[in-house]
C-alpha cells in the first residue's frame, strides 16, 4: 500500500464512528420519507444531524490523540516537584458547543501532589466542564437578555442542556479579565492639542437584599418589612437599589463652534433661519472607553476613569475635559481625584441639564403649553452660552420681580438661580465652544440606557452583586467594539492561570 493511501486509510479507521453517522444521515435523507418533508422539516433533520456528526468528529479528534500521546520525559511543577509515575487513560468530560465529549489522556503522578496533565495544556481545557465556546456564548448571550432567555438561546443553538445557573457562573468567569486588558491595551496615538474627555454618571440598579450596600441595607432594615405577605401594600417596593457608576473616556478632535451653532436666536426672521442646516457639527468621539460598576464605589470608579485617562496622557500634556451632570458628589470627586494626581481639569455640567432648570424657571413665568416659552427658554440658553451665566441669573430675578409670583409659584425660578449661581465655574461654555469641546454628557448618558436600563433595568429583574457586575462589564467591552480582541486575550489568561503557572519556568513539558 502506497503511503498516501495508508494515511487515508489510517484516517478512515479513526474517524469511522463519524463517518457512519454521516451515512447514515445521507441514507435517511435517501429515503422516501425524507422525499415529502419541507424544508422546515429537513432543517430541523439536518440541524440534529449534524450536529451529532460534528460532536462525534470531535469525539474521534481526541480519542486519536489520545491513542498518538506520547509519554514526557521529565515532568516538573512550579515547585520544582517531579511527577515519575504515569497513569494512562484518564478521563475527563468537556462540554462543548456541539455536544458532551469526553477527553482521554496521560496523568503525571507523583507523591503527595496533585496530579499534572500536559495534555490539557494543549488543548487549553478550561478548569471546569464547559468549554470556552460555550462560555463565549454565555458572555455574548447574557450581556444581551436575561439569563434565562440565554440559557435557552445557548441551547437552542448547541443543544448542549446548560443550566441558567451555568450561564451565569460562566458569564461572571468571562469578565474576569476585562480590567486587566484594559490596562494593557495600547492607546491610539493622539497630538497634545487633542483634548480628553472624561465623563461619570450613575444608574441605580434593582439589587438582592444580601447584596445591597452597608447603608442601604440599614436604611431598608429600619423601615421593616413588607407588611402583606401576598401583594405589595402601597408605597411599597420590591428591591432596593444600588448605585452603577458608570465612567468614559475618549478622544475629540477640537471642533470651534458659536451660539448660533447649538440654539438658533428667535428673533432673527424666518428668512434668516436658513443658515441652521449650516450650523458646524460638534467634536466626534473617537476610540471610546466605557467602564461600569455596581461592585466598586464611585470614588473607585472616578480613580479608574482618571487611570484610563493618564494611560492615554501620562505626561498630562492634552487638555482634560470632565462632563457632569451637575452633581455635587461627583465633581467632589472629580476635584479629589484631580489634585491627588497633579491635573488641570476643566468640569463642564451638561447643557441639557442646565436648560431644565431654564424650563422649570419658564413655566414659572408662562401659562401651561404657552409656546412663548420656547423663545424664552433660548434667548437665555444664549445668553448663557455667551458666558453670561452671572446676567442669565439677574435677568431671572428681574423677571420674576416684574411677573410677581410668590412662595412654591416661583420655586423653579429659585432653583434655575441657585444652580447657576452654584454652578457657575463650570458654565463656561463660551470657552468651550471657542476651544472645540463638548458640553453635553451624550456618550456617558447613552451609556447608562445602553449598559445599565436596557439590561440590567428589564421589568422584574434583582441582582445577584457578581452577576450584575459581570454583565454590566460585558456589555461595556461590547459597547466600546473590543469584545473579539477581549476574548482572545481572556483565552491566553485562562491558558496562563490553568495550565502554564502549574509548571516549571512555565513552560509545558513536550516529548
Amino acid at each position: 500500500m502506497r503511503p498516501a493511501q495508508g494515511a487515508l486509510a489510517e484516517c478512515e479507521d479513526a474517524f469511522a464512528t463519524s463517518a457512519g453517522l454521516f451515512a447514515a444521515a445521507c441514507t435517511e435523507l435517501a429515503a422516501p420519507e425524507a422525499a415529502v418533508m419541507t424544508h422546515a422539516q429537513l432543517e430541523e433533520l439536518l440541524g440534529a444531524r449534524m450536529r451529532e456528526v460534528t460532536r462525534q468528529l470531535f469525539q474521534d479528534h481526541l480519542t486519536l490523540r489520545a491513542r498518538d500521546e506520547v509519554r514526557r520525559q521529565e515532568v516538573v511543577d512550579a515547585a520544582g516537584v517531579g511527577r515519575s509515575r504515569i497513569e494512562r487513560d484518564r478521563h475527563r468530560m468537556l462540554a462543548t458547543v456541539f455536544g458532551k465529549v469526553t477527553v482521554v489522556r496521560i496523568a503525571y503522578r507523583g507523591t503527595g501532589v496533585a496530579d499534572l496533565h500536559p495534555a490539557d495544556a494543549v488543548l487549553n481545557l478550561p478548569d471546569a466542564m464547559h468549554s470556552h465556546g460555550l462560555a463565549r456564548l454565555a458572555a455574548i448571550e447574557s450581556a444581551r437578555g436575561s439569563f434565562a432567555d440565554a440559557c435557552e438561546r445557548i441551547n437552542a443553538v448547541t443543544g448542549s442542556g446548560i443550566g441558567h445557573r451555568q450561564v451565569q457562573e460562566l458569564a461572571v468567569s468571562a469578565a474576569a479579565d476585562i480590567d486587566a486588558f484594559y490596562d494593557a491595551l495600547v492607546p491610539a496615538p493622539c497630538t497634545d492639542t487633542t483634548p480628553l474627555i472624561l465623563s461619570v454618571d450613575g444608574k441605580g440598579v434593582v439589587i438582592r437584599p444580601e447584596a445591597l450596600r452597608e447603608d442601604t441595607a440599614k436604611a431598608a432594615a429600619a423601615k421593616g418589612g413588607n407588611v402583606m405577605k401576598t401583594r405589595l401594600a402601597s408605597g411599597e417596593k420590591h428591591g432596593r437599589k444600588r448605585m452603577a457608576t458608570l465612567g468614559a473616556v475618549y478622544d475629540a478632535e477640537p471642533a470651534p463652534r458659536t451660539v448660533d451653532d447649538i440654539i438658533a436666536d428667535p428673533d432673527r426672521h424666518d428668512a434668516d433661519h436658513g443658515a441652521a442646516s449650516e450650523r458646524r457639527q460638534g467634536p466626534r468621539a473617537r476610540s471610546k472607553w466605557l467602564c461600569g460598576s455596581v461592585n466598586d464605589t464611585a470614588a473607585q470608579v472616578v480613580g479608574a476613569v482618571f487611570d484610563q485617562a493618564e494611560h492615554r496622557d501620562p505626561g498630562h500634556r492634552r487638555p482634560w475635559v470632565v462632563l457632569v451632570d451637575g452633581a455635587r458628589h461627583q465633581i467632589d470627586l472629580i476635584k479629589a481625584e484631580a489634585l491627588q494626581r497633579g491635573v488641570d481639569v476643566h468640569i463642564i455640567v451638561d447643557l441639557i441639564h442646565v436648560l431644565e432648570y431654564l424650563w422649570r424657571a419658564a413655566w414659572c413665568l408662562h401659562e401651561a403649553g404657552d409656546a412663548s416659552a420656547e423663545n424664552w427658554v433660548a434667548r437665555h440658553a444664549r445668553v448663557l452660552l455667551g458666558g453670561g451665566v452671572q446676567q442669565t441669573a439677574a435677568e431671572l430675578e428681574e423677571a420674576a420681580h416684574a411677573a410677581g409670583p410668590r412662595g412654591a409659584q416661583r420655586k423653579g425660578i429659585d432653583e434655575a438661580m441657585n444652580y447657576l449661581t452654584g454652578k457657575a465655574e463650570h458654565l463656561r461654555y463660551d470657552t468651550a465652544l471657542e476651544r472645540g469641546w463638548p458640553i453635553a454628557t451624550g456618550i456617558i448618558e447613552g451609556a447608562c440606557r445602553h449598559l445599565v436600563k436596557d439590561r440590567l433595568d428589564i421589568t422584574g429583574a434583582r441582582w445577584g452583586l457578581s452577576g450584575a457586575e459581570a454583565v454590566l462589564k460585558l456589555r461595556a467591552v461590547r459597547a466600546n467594539g473590543d469584545f473579539d480582541a477581549y476574548w482572545a486575550w481572556h483565552e491566553q489568561q485562562e491558558f496562563t492561570r490553568n495550565h502554564q503557572t502549574r509548571y516549571r519556568d512555565q513552560v509545558i513539558p513536550t516529548a
